[in-house]
Protein backbone atom coordinates (compact mmCIF):
# COMPACT_ATOMS: atom_id res chain seq x y z
CA UNK A 1 0.00 0.00 0.00
CA UNK A 2 1.36 3.62 -0.54
CA UNK A 3 0.37 4.45 2.72
CA UNK A 4 3.68 2.31 3.36
CA UNK A 5 6.07 3.73 1.67
CA UNK A 6 7.59 6.22 4.12
CA UNK A 7 11.17 4.43 4.44
CA UNK A 8 13.65 6.83 6.96
CA UNK A 9 15.12 3.52 8.11
CA UNK A 10 17.48 2.64 4.48
CA UNK A 11 19.45 5.55 2.05
CA UNK A 12 17.58 6.35 -1.35
CA UNK A 13 19.13 4.34 -4.51
CA UNK A 14 19.51 8.29 -6.40
CA UNK A 15 20.84 11.13 -4.49
CA UNK A 16 20.61 15.04 -5.40
CA UNK A 17 24.64 15.90 -5.06
CA UNK A 18 26.06 18.21 -2.85
CA UNK A 19 27.55 20.96 -4.05
CA UNK A 20 29.95 22.99 -1.46
CA UNK A 21 30.10 25.87 -4.55
CA UNK A 22 26.13 26.54 -4.65
CA UNK A 23 24.98 30.20 -4.98
CA UNK A 24 24.31 31.86 -1.08
CA UNK A 25 20.65 33.07 -2.08
CA UNK A 26 18.36 34.78 0.67
CA UNK A 27 15.74 32.97 -0.82
CA UNK A 28 14.11 30.95 -3.49
CA UNK A 29 10.99 31.65 -5.22
CA UNK A 30 9.49 29.31 -7.83
CA UNK A 31 6.39 29.03 -9.22
CA UNK A 32 4.73 27.31 -12.76
CA UNK A 33 4.12 30.21 -14.75
CA UNK A 34 5.76 31.17 -18.19
CA UNK A 35 4.50 34.42 -18.01
CA UNK A 36 5.96 35.45 -14.89
CA UNK A 37 8.99 33.80 -15.82
CA UNK A 38 9.81 36.03 -18.74
CA UNK A 39 8.50 39.14 -16.24
CA UNK A 40 11.10 38.38 -14.06
CA UNK A 41 13.82 37.72 -16.85
CA UNK A 42 12.93 41.23 -18.33
CA UNK A 43 12.26 43.26 -15.24
CA UNK A 44 15.41 41.87 -12.71
CA UNK A 45 19.17 41.47 -13.32
CA UNK A 46 18.98 38.00 -13.25
CA UNK A 47 22.24 35.69 -14.06
CA UNK A 48 21.30 32.09 -14.96
CA UNK A 49 23.28 29.83 -12.04
CA UNK A 50 22.26 26.73 -13.22
CA UNK A 51 19.08 24.44 -15.35
CA UNK A 52 17.25 22.10 -13.77
CA UNK A 53 16.40 19.10 -16.93
CA UNK A 54 13.41 16.95 -17.49
CA UNK A 55 13.26 14.89 -20.71
CA UNK A 56 10.40 17.79 -22.14
CA UNK A 57 13.16 20.08 -21.29
CA UNK A 58 15.38 22.50 -18.82
CA UNK A 59 14.15 25.25 -16.57
CA UNK A 60 17.15 27.90 -15.78
CA UNK A 61 17.40 28.87 -12.57
CA UNK A 62 17.98 32.34 -12.04
CA UNK A 63 20.07 34.33 -8.99
CA UNK A 64 18.94 38.28 -8.84
CA UNK A 65 19.70 40.95 -6.29
CA UNK A 66 17.24 43.45 -4.58
CA UNK A 67 17.33 45.90 -2.18
CA UNK A 68 20.88 44.38 -1.33
CA UNK A 69 19.72 41.37 -0.97
CA UNK A 70 20.62 38.04 -3.08
CA UNK A 71 17.55 35.74 -4.31
CA UNK A 72 16.92 32.79 -6.50
CA UNK A 73 13.79 32.30 -9.17
CA UNK A 74 13.12 29.38 -11.00
CA UNK A 75 10.14 27.63 -12.94
CA UNK A 76 8.87 24.32 -11.51
CA UNK A 77 6.31 21.40 -13.37
CA UNK A 78 2.92 20.98 -12.62
CA UNK A 79 2.45 17.61 -11.11
CA UNK A 80 4.20 16.69 -7.34
CA UNK A 81 6.65 14.39 -8.68
CA UNK A 82 8.18 16.69 -10.91
CA UNK A 83 7.47 19.49 -8.42
CA UNK A 84 9.01 18.30 -5.55
CA UNK A 85 11.96 17.39 -8.24
CA UNK A 86 12.91 20.40 -8.81
CA UNK A 87 12.71 21.43 -5.15
CA UNK A 88 15.29 18.29 -4.81
CA UNK A 89 17.57 19.64 -7.64
CA UNK A 90 17.65 23.53 -6.95
CA UNK A 91 19.60 22.64 -4.06
CA UNK A 92 22.94 21.49 -6.50
CA UNK A 93 22.57 24.90 -7.28
CA UNK A 94 21.63 27.70 -4.93
CA UNK A 95 22.24 27.61 -0.65
CA UNK A 96 19.48 28.33 0.88
CA UNK A 97 16.70 27.08 3.36
CA UNK A 98 14.01 29.73 2.69
CA UNK A 99 11.72 28.26 -0.40
CA UNK A 100 8.47 30.68 -1.80
CA UNK A 101 5.97 28.63 -3.41
CA UNK A 102 3.05 30.16 -4.98
CA UNK A 103 0.47 29.17 -7.81
CA UNK A 104 -2.94 29.10 -9.49
CA UNK A 105 -5.57 26.44 -7.44
CA UNK A 106 -9.01 25.26 -7.94
CA UNK A 107 -11.58 27.53 -6.10
CA UNK A 108 -14.09 24.96 -3.70
CA UNK A 109 -15.87 28.21 -2.07
CA UNK A 110 -17.86 30.64 -4.66
CA UNK A 111 -17.78 33.34 -1.99
CA UNK A 112 -13.72 33.35 -2.67
CA UNK A 113 -13.18 35.81 -5.61
CA UNK A 114 -11.33 34.85 -8.73
CA UNK A 115 -7.65 36.11 -8.06
CA UNK A 116 -7.86 36.51 -4.12
CA UNK A 117 -4.52 35.18 -2.29
CA UNK A 118 -5.45 31.78 -0.25
CA UNK A 119 -3.37 31.24 2.33
CA UNK A 120 -3.39 27.08 3.08
CA UNK A 121 -3.22 25.78 6.30
CA UNK A 122 -3.25 22.07 5.84
CA UNK A 123 -2.98 19.64 2.60
CA UNK A 124 -5.40 16.60 2.04
CA UNK A 125 -2.71 14.17 0.73
CA UNK A 126 -4.64 12.61 -2.23
CA UNK A 127 -1.29 12.52 -4.43
CA UNK A 128 1.31 10.02 -4.12
CA UNK A 129 4.67 11.77 -3.60
CA UNK A 130 4.02 12.85 0.15
CA UNK A 131 3.48 9.39 1.35
CA UNK A 132 7.52 8.90 0.26
CA UNK A 133 8.69 11.91 2.56
CA UNK A 134 6.07 12.00 5.40
CA UNK A 135 4.47 9.14 7.46
CA UNK A 136 0.64 8.51 6.31
CA UNK A 137 -2.29 10.65 7.17
CA UNK A 138 -5.07 12.00 5.73
CA UNK A 139 -3.88 16.09 5.97
CA UNK A 140 -0.33 17.50 6.44
CA UNK A 141 0.28 21.06 8.55
CA UNK A 142 1.25 23.68 6.65
CA UNK A 143 3.70 25.12 8.88
CA UNK A 144 4.46 28.45 8.32
CA UNK A 145 1.08 29.20 7.04
CA UNK A 146 0.54 31.68 10.03
CA UNK A 147 4.15 33.81 8.88
CA UNK A 148 2.36 34.27 5.40
CA UNK A 149 -0.94 35.48 7.23
CA UNK A 150 1.08 37.59 9.44
CA UNK A 151 2.95 38.93 6.16
CA UNK A 152 -0.32 39.43 3.89
CA UNK A 153 -2.20 41.27 7.16
CA UNK A 154 0.91 43.83 7.69
CA UNK A 155 1.21 44.40 3.96
CA UNK A 156 -2.99 44.96 3.36
CA UNK A 157 -3.71 42.36 0.86
CA UNK A 158 -6.38 40.62 0.88
CA UNK A 159 -6.82 37.32 1.50
CA UNK A 160 -8.58 33.68 3.33
CA UNK A 161 -7.22 31.00 5.50
CA UNK A 162 -8.08 27.19 4.79
CA UNK A 163 -7.38 23.59 3.82
CA UNK A 164 -6.07 22.75 0.48
CA UNK A 165 -7.17 19.34 -1.50
CA UNK A 166 -3.76 18.18 -3.14
CA UNK A 167 -4.69 15.56 -5.89
CA UNK A 168 -2.96 13.83 -8.37
CA UNK A 169 -6.03 13.58 -10.95
CA UNK A 170 -7.54 16.70 -12.01
CA UNK A 171 -10.26 15.19 -14.14
CA UNK A 172 -11.21 12.71 -11.26
CA UNK A 173 -12.30 15.68 -8.87
CA UNK A 174 -15.40 14.23 -8.53
CA UNK A 175 -18.76 15.94 -7.12
CA UNK A 176 -18.65 13.50 -4.33
CA UNK A 177 -15.58 14.23 -3.87
CA UNK A 178 -15.48 17.72 -3.91
CA UNK A 179 -18.44 17.51 -1.24
CA UNK A 180 -16.08 15.61 1.20
CA UNK A 181 -13.52 18.16 0.87
CA UNK A 182 -15.14 21.08 1.19
CA UNK A 183 -17.24 20.01 4.00
CA UNK A 184 -13.56 19.07 5.62
CA UNK A 185 -13.03 22.76 5.31
CA UNK A 186 -11.04 22.92 2.08
CA UNK A 187 -11.37 26.21 -0.14
CA UNK A 188 -8.84 25.03 -2.91
CA UNK A 189 -7.72 22.25 -5.22
CA UNK A 190 -4.12 22.12 -6.67
CA UNK A 191 -1.54 19.07 -7.75
CA UNK A 192 1.24 20.18 -5.93
CA UNK A 193 1.03 21.35 -1.93
CA UNK A 194 1.10 18.59 0.07
CA UNK A 195 4.50 17.20 -1.39
CA UNK A 196 5.80 20.25 -1.52
CA UNK A 197 5.42 20.50 2.14
CA UNK A 198 6.35 17.08 2.93
CA UNK A 199 9.84 17.57 1.06
CA UNK A 200 10.27 20.61 2.95
CA UNK A 201 10.00 18.92 6.12
CA UNK A 202 12.01 16.37 5.28
CA UNK A 203 14.79 17.87 3.47
CA UNK A 204 14.92 20.89 6.53
CA UNK A 205 13.95 23.87 4.27
CA UNK A 206 11.38 26.57 5.49
CA UNK A 207 8.61 26.95 3.15
CA UNK A 208 5.60 29.85 2.57
CA UNK A 209 3.26 29.52 0.15
CA UNK A 210 0.03 31.10 -1.40
CA UNK A 211 -2.46 30.42 -4.03
CA UNK A 212 -4.53 32.87 -6.37
CA UNK A 213 -7.85 31.24 -6.86
CA UNK A 214 -8.27 31.03 -10.14
CA UNK A 215 -11.27 28.24 -11.79
CA UNK A 216 -14.55 27.42 -10.01
CA UNK A 217 -15.59 23.99 -8.53
CA UNK A 218 -18.29 25.13 -6.40
CA UNK A 219 -21.21 25.87 -9.44
CA UNK A 220 -23.43 23.82 -10.72
CA UNK A 221 -20.96 23.49 -13.57
CA UNK A 222 -16.90 23.71 -13.64
CA UNK A 223 -16.56 27.58 -14.72
CA UNK A 224 -13.08 28.87 -15.77
CA UNK A 225 -13.79 32.25 -14.47
CA UNK A 226 -11.54 33.97 -16.75
CA UNK A 227 -11.94 35.38 -20.34
CA UNK A 228 -9.71 34.63 -23.28
CA UNK A 229 -6.01 36.07 -22.94
CA UNK A 230 -6.63 37.00 -19.23
CA UNK A 231 -3.80 37.54 -17.44
CA UNK A 232 -4.96 39.63 -14.46
CA UNK A 233 -6.38 37.53 -11.30
CA UNK A 234 -4.68 34.85 -12.62
CA UNK A 235 -1.41 32.59 -11.64
CA UNK A 236 0.16 34.67 -14.84
CA UNK A 237 -0.17 38.46 -13.12
CA UNK A 238 2.82 39.52 -12.38
CA UNK A 239 1.59 41.00 -8.90
CA UNK A 240 1.62 38.07 -7.66
CA UNK A 241 5.67 37.92 -8.07
CA UNK A 242 5.59 41.00 -6.49
CA UNK A 243 3.99 39.48 -3.03
CA UNK A 244 6.09 36.54 -3.35
CA UNK A 245 9.33 38.50 -3.10
CA UNK A 246 7.81 40.89 -0.53
CA UNK A 247 6.82 37.63 1.10
CA UNK A 248 10.90 36.32 0.81
CA UNK A 249 12.21 39.32 2.32
CA UNK A 250 9.89 38.75 5.06
CA UNK A 251 10.50 35.25 5.56
CA UNK A 252 14.51 36.22 5.08
CA UNK A 253 13.83 38.46 8.26
CA UNK A 254 11.95 36.01 10.27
Amino acid sequence: MITDSFDNKSPAKINVPENENAVKVEAVIFTFSHVIEEYVAENYACQKAGDLHMAHGSSPVYVFEYLGRKYGFFRTWVGAPACVGTVEEFRMILNTNKVIYFGGAGCLNKEIARGKVMVPTAAYRDEGTSYHYAPASDYITIRNASTVAAFMEKNGIPHVLGKTWTTDAFYRETLNNFEKRKADGCISVEMEGAAVQAVCNFRGLEVYMFYTSGDLLDAPEWTQRMEEGQIRHTQHDSGHFEIALALAEYAADH
